[in-house]
């Protein structure tokens, strides 16, 4: 890092001595590592917010197949979600809240996959759109708790039960309610959760009568969340064969927006984002 000129999505030193603490150390009887953890770290946010293949990692970064193999280790020993558990710990902290949520909410977004194919495809009928599914549970504050991605064919509905079978009720402690469209209000889904999970599943529906689009109450929330997304060009579409490394793309995106969040960097744009951010928290959040 010393000796290179830092890309905009490099960690600052401040994110670092967050971050770098809670990467796994090497194996207690293998061989040390002789890699920087910090540029492996570094060459996966390039990835992500730049939408570049693997191939085309910069030859100033680790070489990419070490890259990747660090990538696809930490998601396997789940690394990824740990990472993005605590810090999301720490801006709900930093916000006034408690560290784990008692509200959620779900939802989903159908994206293209490319012509390379992978597992798990499909066409969603109602949004014209062949490829995968990605299901989210997020915190009041648009923070992620939770991904699955699916085929894209698959109903909301069996998705969310995916999606809430993946996650750790122990880590939940105050959970109690899960907000969610009409789409999640079929296949008996508010019965599973309560069976399942002890939650309640309120789902939040269009006035009777209303025409064209129509702003739900906290729905704002999670379709933030989505547009979040949108900041990290390799979300742009789903260019991943398999769907764990969908899944850990989007936690990759998610650590590196917390980062920026709780360490911010000098510069105005996240200055901006920063300011909007905790205007929507004052005037929209519960």
């Amino acid at each position: 890092m010393d000796t290179r000129k830092a890309y905009p999505s490099d960690m600052t030193n401040d994110q670092w001595a967050l971050l770098g603490p809670m990467i796994p150390g090497g194996k207690p009887n293998g061989r040390p590592r002789e890699v920087n953890m910090r540029e492996i770290v570094n060459a996966l946010f390039y990835i992500n917010r730049n939408g570049c293949v693997w191939r085309a990692l910069p030859h100033d970064l680790p070489p990419w197949k070490t890259v990747y193999n660090y990538f696809r280790a930490f998601n396997k020993d789940g690394t990824w979600q740990r990472i993005m558990d605590k810090l999301r710990e720490t801006i709900r902290v930093e916000a006034g809240s408690e560290p784990t949520p008692s509200l959620g909410h779900i939802d989903s977004q159908s994206v293209k996959t490319t012509e390379i194919g992978g597992q798990d495809r499909g066409y969603d009928a109602g949004k014209n759109v062949d490829g995968r599914k990605r299901h989210i549970l997020v915190d009041k504050f648009g923070l992620l708790i939770a991904v699955v991605v699916t085929a894209a064919h698959l109903t909301d509905a069996f998705g969310a039960k995916l999606l809430l079978s993946s996650v750790a009720v122990a880590s939940l402690p105050r959970m109690l309610l899960v907000k969610a469209d009409s789409a999640y209000g079929k296949e008996g889904l508010a019965a599973w959760i309560k069976a399942r999970l002890g939650w309640v599943l309120n789902v939040v529906c269009r006035a009777a009568g209303a025409v064209g689009w129509v702003l739900l109450p906290e729905r704002f929330v999670v379709e933030r969340t989505f547009g979040w997304f949108n900041r990290y060009r390799r979300l742009s579409k789903d260019y991943e064969r398999r769907i764990d490394c969908s899944e850990a793309m989007i936690r990759i995106s998610q650590i590196h927006l917390m980062l920026n969040r709780i360490k911010p960097k000098a510069k105005p744009g996240w200055n901006r984002f920063s300011q909007r951010f905790r205007y929507y928290e004052k005037e929209f959040l519960l």
